[in-house]
Parts: structure tokens; C-alpha cells; sequence
């Protein structure tokens, strides 16, 4: 399974909205930190702890506990200088630390119905890797 993130750059610093696709199609919306990347910076030279988006990238997610969150969540693996950098349910930037949080609409500030969103993907990852699939996000 294939997922993608295409980032919408043209907003005001203080969030990152986007889209995710699952194989080609639009699946829901996105939102995230602002995007602080600096193409060929390395990440501590330009991440803000907790108010950074990930670098852009392409991620193998997993589904594990949260600790945080106490139940199953998918997790994007090996993303350069962040830990623990999840999908999951949130509606403005100030419900996440770097991690992608889905919604079915936008609003000015945030994003709508995150759990509905976030419930309709994760059926779809859990039942891609209950099959054997491997499942990757772009992060663009």
C-alpha cells in the first residue's frame, strides 16, 4: 500500500495543511506543523521541538502501541532527527508534535471529522498489512 502526502506550501507559517492519497486516490485531508525543512540542512539545524512538520521523505509505517495514546496507531519509521512520528486523529496544529493528523474537511485553521477520517484509513492500513502488504508514505 501506497500512501502520499502532498503538501499545500502556500499557508501561513503557524500550520501545513495537505492532502493524503492511498494508491492514487485522495483519501482526506492533512495537517501538520509548519514546514521548517531546509534542503540540505541537517534537521537540527532547523527543527522547533514539537512545531515541526518531518522532513519531506518516503517512510515505512507500521501499526504499534501508543503509549501515549493507549491503543494501536500507525507509526512512520526511521524519520530523520524525529521519534515517534505518527498518523492519528487531531483537528488543529496544537494536537500534534510533528506527527500527520487526517480530518475529511478543512476549516481556516483546522482540520473537521478527524476521527471518521483517521477510523476509514486505518481499516485500510490494518487490513494492508493483515494481508502481507508493506505499507510506505511520501511525505512531498
Amino acid at each position: 500500500m501506497e500512501l502520499s502526502v502532498k503538501r499545500d506550501y502556500d499557508q501561513l507559517q503557524h500550520r501545513t495543511f495537505g492532502q493524503l492519497f492511498v494508491d492514487g486516490a485522495k483519501q482526506c485531508e492533512t495537517l501538520e506543523d509548519p514546514v521548517r525543512e531546509v534542503e540540505g540542512a541537517t534537521v537540527a539545524n532547523w527543527k522547533e521541538k514539537g512545531d515541526t512538520a518531518i522532513p519531506r521523505g518516503r517512510y515505512r509505517v507500521i501499526v504499534n502501541h501508543s503509549n501515549r495514546f493507549k491503543r494501536d496507531l500507525p507509526l512512520l519509521l526511521a524519520v530523520p532527527g524525529f521519534e515517534g512520528i505518527r498518523i492519528h486523529p487531531g483537528n488543529t496544529e496544537s494536537d500534534t508534535e510533528g506527527c500527520i493528523l487526517v480530518g475529511t474537511k478543512r476549516a481556516a485553521t483546522s482540520i473537521l471529522e478527524s476521527r471518521v477520517a483517521f477510523n476509514e484509513l486505518f481499516a485500510d492500513i490494518q487490513e494492508a498489512l493483515t494481508n502481507g502488504e508493506q505499507v510506505w508514505i511520501e511525505v512531498a
